[in-house]
């Protein structure tokens, strides 16, 4: 009888130790983190709706500002930033290792999971280059950035096409996002026997509120870079902050924003419960 070998036996541990106590803990903390982050951001928009929001913009920079400005402030960046560097690996060992539940080794899984790896990657490493004193993360940060980059884009060769094509997949991410919440696809990924039956409903609403206004937000956010590519105008791409502002500027006028912004102060309740109740 042949004995495993030694790199199969490594690959076994590896994947054991992607699975265990300790990935599932930083995963907990991500969530833990987001949930942090999107309430904040909810709270600064609903404040922007009635008011000039105190000179805060509602983004990352924004919340971020918000936090620094509390005692132990500086502190609470580095646990920030670390409990999202977790969420970060924990989707790297859903790359290598696959996800939880019967699909969970799927090639398109295992790519959605590293793009999430990415984009927490570098939420993270903002946040402490925030922490450490880097305040290029700050306030109307993703604005100028957003705007910054699709100029660069947009003097590329067919860089019209390309802004059109990422906007109209900020688009599609934004309808896929929103669907799979009023379809309550979160349900799958959720420990529902461990609820009870008033913890399912309050966790469907916060899944259905709160998945379906970052769906709304990311696409129209998306819809501003088409528009920016068919103009051929930077100006036009917005960031969170002035993707959320555009929802005052409608016939809903402040009254939406609010809404919208207590939808992502929602989803990050939802973040939360995914921190106590998710699959890992």
């Amino acid at each position: 009888m042949r004995l495993p070998s030694a790199t199969t036996r490594g690959k076994n541990k590896a994947r054991q130790a992607a699975k265990g106590r300790g990935v599932a803990a930083v995963a907990r903390a991500g969530f833990v983190g987001r949930g942090v982050l999107y309430l904040l951001i909810g709270a600064l928009a609903l404040r922007i709706a009635f008011s000039d929001g105190g000179g805060r913009q509602a983004d990352r920079g924004g919340a971020l500002a918000e936090i620094a400005e509390k005692p132990f402030g500086n502190i609470l960046l580095w646990l920030l930033g670390a409990a999202l560097a977790g969420m970060a690996l924990w989707r790297l060992s859903e790359v290598c290792f696959g996800q939880a539940g019967p699909d969970g080794d799927k090639a398109s899984k295992r790519a959605l999971a590293g793009a999430r790896c990415v984009f927490y990657g570098f939420v993270s490493y903002s946040i402490l280059a925030y922490a450490a004193g880097d305040k290029g993360s700050g306030s109307g940060e993703s604005d100028r950035q957003t705007q910054d980059a699709t100029a660069k884009v947009l003097d590329w060769p067919a860089g019209q096409w390309i802004v059109a094509a990422a906007g109209a997949g900020v688009v599609g991410a934004g309808l896929w996002i929103a669907g799979r919440a009023l379809m309550r696809k979160f349900r799958d990924r959720l420990r529902l026997s461990e609820m009870s039956q008033h913890q399912r409903r309050g966790v469907d609403i916060l899944g259905i509120a709160g998945g379906t206004a970052r769906g709304v937000v990311f696409g129209v956010a998306g819809g501003f870079a088409v528009t920016a590519a068919l103009q051929h105008e930077p100006g036009e791409a917005k960031g969170m902050d002035n993707t959320l502002r555009s929802f005052a500027d409608t016939t809903g006028g402040p009254w939406l924003l609010a809404l919208i912004a207590l939808g992502l102060a929602t989803f990050g309740l939802f973040s939360w419960a995914n921190a106590r109740w998710r699959k890992f």
